[in-house]
């Protein structure tokens, strides 16, 4: 803002800063609603919400843009220094390199003598080295006794996981992570490079990610393995397009997810996901990926589920997902007034709020708090949906959402009775986010072996996610440790949360 004493004296130049001022002001307000909507308005539970994020990141892009413009235009003018602005300016962690510039001013006095330090002003500013690219050259001498001349003693050969070929364990890692975490297809990692001056053509990275696959599988299997010994797992499915070998289409498979979080409980089991590529939707392939598992299963209402309850052993139970339920009832009033499904939208809200206050404590203090503050709910809205159904036409869309939440009442139910099953199975949705990403940019998998490849690698990635670690580090060291001649009698030493780089 122009201080006042600042101001010019000529009518004309005064109207054009005021012109200028209500310019920026009005463009700032417009950017300010934009914002607003896009953080608080109403969206579309269809929408991924990265694409919120790349609106959000044009906003603000937008509003520093006019911050800037008139941050220039006071610096034109003699006026007092603004009061900085309070904003999150991030924090530096302490393990980045420190590069210190020290900034001398002349240490003569005026008055001849030396001056000397009273203190200092000390800043930190973020900066980024582009990728930089390293030959490592290894040199194994060659010697021999001159004594006896009994043979020549020489240092064996590193071994690595392309034996002989060009790329360290690093670099495979690299590959790996900005395919599968960073959604970079291959063709874009070869121009990346090639502004570097390195020629790498699509098709040697892709010999590069089929090996590591391969090496990573008994990794990945043993991932499945614990998950399988759980007792209490989610599960979904997304479609994954791959490409029909001479048809010049795609086809349909999917990606099959099972994960495991027990935070939410304060349980001791790590959280992990494993992804399966299967040619299909049936049920059958949900029953091959849970061999070996019994207990309870968080999924949606999809059909194919069932084929688990037809077990000779019995062992698996369905609890369903309060936020596929109450989807059909939000779709409803999407499509015009819907009292009653406003009022099953309220009485679903009542739940997830008292989750919230119990999120973090023990299983026992979750099953005490459900009986004591939920069950009234669930059975008040019990009563309600018997109501409502007789309320609404029987080929209404309202109806329709009720059906759908009396056909899996009793699953939706089960989280009363027991304190690990979480309300709905968000847990292992946000897991599938980055599959439907990196489909997004890659559009299909080449063939059906590389979408199981695709399933290897974006579950070690995405469970190192889960467990906050680093997935370039820790693919870098597994690949290192496997290429040294890791054991596979100790694989479990190299999933993500058990495995340890050696320094």
């Amino acid at each position: 803002m122009t201080e006042p004493d600042t101001l010019p004296d000529d009518i004309a130049e005064l109207k054009a800063i005021i012109r200028a001022q209500q310019d920026q002001n009005a463009r700032l307000e417009a950017l300010v609603a934009s914002f607003k909507k896009a953080l608080f308005g109403s969206k579309s539970e269809k929408i991924v919400p990265a694409q919120y994020e790349l609106e959000l990141e044009d906003i603000e892009t937008a509003i520093a843009q006019v911050e800037a413009e008139i941050d220039a235009d006071a610096r034109t003018a003699p006026v007092r220094p603004p009061k900085p602005r309070q904003t999150n300016r991030g924090s530096l962690p302490k393990h980045l390199e420190r590069v210190e510039v020290i900034l001398e001013p002349e240490l003569s006095c005026a008055c001849g003598a030396e001056r000397h330090v009273i203190g200092e002003d000390v800043s930190e500013r973020l900066d980024i080295i582009p990728a930089q690219f390293r030959v490592i050259v290894t040199r194994r001498p060659k010697y021999a006794c001159r004594s006896c001349e009994g043979g020549i003693a020489q240092a064996p050969a590193p071994a690595h996981i392309i034996a002989g070929g060009m790329p360290t364990e690093a670099t495979l890692a690299h590959v790996l992570v900005s395919k599968y975490a960073d959604h970079l297809p291959l063709y874009r990692q070869a121009q990346i490079y090639s502004r570097q001056g390195i020629d790498l053509d699509r098709s040697t990275l892709a010999a590069w990610v089929g090996k590591s696959a391969f090496e990573l599988t008994p990794v990945y299997e043993a991932l499945m393995a614990n998950l399988q010994r759980s007792t209490k797992l989610f599960m979904d499915e997304t479609p994954a397009p791959v490409l029909a070998p001479g048809r010049k289409r795609t086809k349909t498979g999917y990606f099959w997810a099972l994960a495991r979080d027990d935070r939410p409980w304060g349980g001791d089991d790590p959280p992990g996901v494993a992804f399966t590529y299967a040619p299909g939707r049936s049920g059958q392939h949900a029953d091959n990926i849970l061999k070996g598992f019994s207990g309870t299963l968080q999924v949606d209402g999809y059909a194919g589920y069932n084929r688990l309850l037809k077990r000779p052993a019995q062992d698996v139970t369905l609890a369903y997902c309060w936020a596929h339920a109450r989807r059909k009832l939000h779709d409803v009033t999407q499509s015009g007034a819907a009292p009653i499904a406003q009022e099953g939208l309220a009485q679903i809200q009542a739940l997830y709020r008292i989750e919230k206050d119990m999120r973090g404590q023990s299983v026992d203090q979750r099953h005490a708090a459900r009986q004591e503050r939920s069950k009234p709910n669930i059975d008040a809205f019990a009563l309600w949906h018997a109501q409502s159904r007789t309320r609404v036409s029987s080929k209404s869309p309202t109806r329709e959402a009720l059906k759908y939440i009396a056909k899996y009442w009793d699953g939706l139910c089960l989280f009363l009775s027991d304190g690990r099953i979480e309300l709905d199975n968000n847990a292992v949705e946000r897991t599938i986010r980055p599959i439907a990403l990196n489909r997004k940019n890659a559009l299909f998998a080449g063939h059906d072996a590389g979408a199981q490849n695709w399933a290897t690698i974006a579950s070690l990635v995405e469970t190192c996610k889960l467990n906050r670690i680093e997935p370039h580090s820790y693919l870098s060291g597994v690949l290192t440790a496997i290429a040294g001649g890791h054991k596979q009698t100790e694989i479990n030493a190299l999933l993500p949360w058990n495995f340890v780089r050696p320094v």
